[in-house]
């Protein structure tokens, strides 16, 4: 066998376990639920024998355009909110000493050694009618004594941050860990000023973990919804509420199914363009005078 053969050989042989399982554990359950989509209802909650367009049509519910709205909007701010703070926390991670990037790195990942449901629901004690948050903030004449802090959009908004943020953190400073910060320095020699410089030079210069870190945050974020069911309110509903009560309450396995495969569809078509576009800018032939 030829070094060439036995390289790709060899190449083969390091991806099939991770290709087996995407494919196991990834794939085949993603078409699975693509195809209970078309099937029809169990009246003991199973699925029906036979194929039907009727559980699709069925997803014309005059309230899901607006629930629909809700999960995006509370998903893309999440997004937004997470990366604006997480770039920052990024630079400073990869500027600071060995130390204090180790001390910073522990506390971003220390929140996951405690149960997300335990956090969710210290957050409803923490924003309780009852509780010292809103009695201090009260006691400062900053809200009235009858705000309701708990189960409201910007509540649900503001917890959905909190879980999130360590997702946007980790993926940018493995970027800024890589970059070359003499950039920036050479930027302010040429007359940039340092916070042009940081947004001409340094963010540009981590776009591969600025996709990462949009991606970690946003999928999750659309799918959520025990943040919704705990410190959220019947205003505070998401598409994943709906899931899970067509699949425990109502026992609809293949109205679960199609709007998770729309849910799907929606997130992976425009990623999929995304990245054809930025593959295509990548391969672009560069000016001779940028190439010398």
């Amino acid at each position: 066998m030829n070094p060439s053969k036995r390289r790709l050989w060899g190449e083969w042989l390091l991806t099939a376990p991770s290709f087996i399982w995407l494919t196991l554990f990834f794939l085949l359950p993603t078409l699975i639920i693509f195809a209970i989509s078309f099937k029809p209802s169990d009246p003991l909650g199973g699925v029906g024998p036979g194929w039907t367009l009727r559980t699709l049509l069925s997803l014309r519910n005059p309230n899901y355009p607006e629930i629909i709205w809700r999960t995006a909007v509370l998903s893309i701010t999440t997004t937004v909110v997470c990366i604006v703070l997480a770039i920052p926390i990024a630079y400073y991670i990869a500027r600071c000493k060995a130390w204090k990037r180790d001390l910073v790195l522990f506390l971003t990942i220390i929140p996951f050694w405690t149960s997300f449901l335990i956090r969710i629901f210290a957050w409803k004690g923490v924003l309780h009618p009852d509780g010292l948050l809103k009695q201090a903030l009260v006691f400062c004449n900053l809200i009235s004594p009858d705000t309701l802090l708990l189960y409201r959009p910007g509540t649900v908004l503001l917890v959905m941050i909190y879980t999130e943020l360590p997702f946007a953190i980790l993926p940018l400073y493995a970027a800024a860990e890589k970059f070359d910060f003499s950039l920036i320095e050479a930027a302010m020699d040429l007359g940039a000023g340092r916070l042009r410089a940081f947004c001409s030079v340094f963010i540009p210069g981590i776009s591969s973990g600025l996709l990462s870190a949009c991606l970690m945050v946003l999928i999750p974020s659309i799918g959520s919804y025990v943040v919704p069911d705990v410190v959220g309110g019947i205003g505070s509903e998401m598409i994943g509420n709906v899931i899970a009560q067509k699949t425990f309450v109502d026992r609809n396995l293949p109205a679960a199914s199609a709007m998770a495969a729309l849910m799907t569809l929606s997130m992976l078509i425009p990623l999929l363009f995304f990245l054809r576009g930025n593959k295509g800018k990548n391969q672009e032939p560069k000016p001779a005078r940028e190439v010398v």
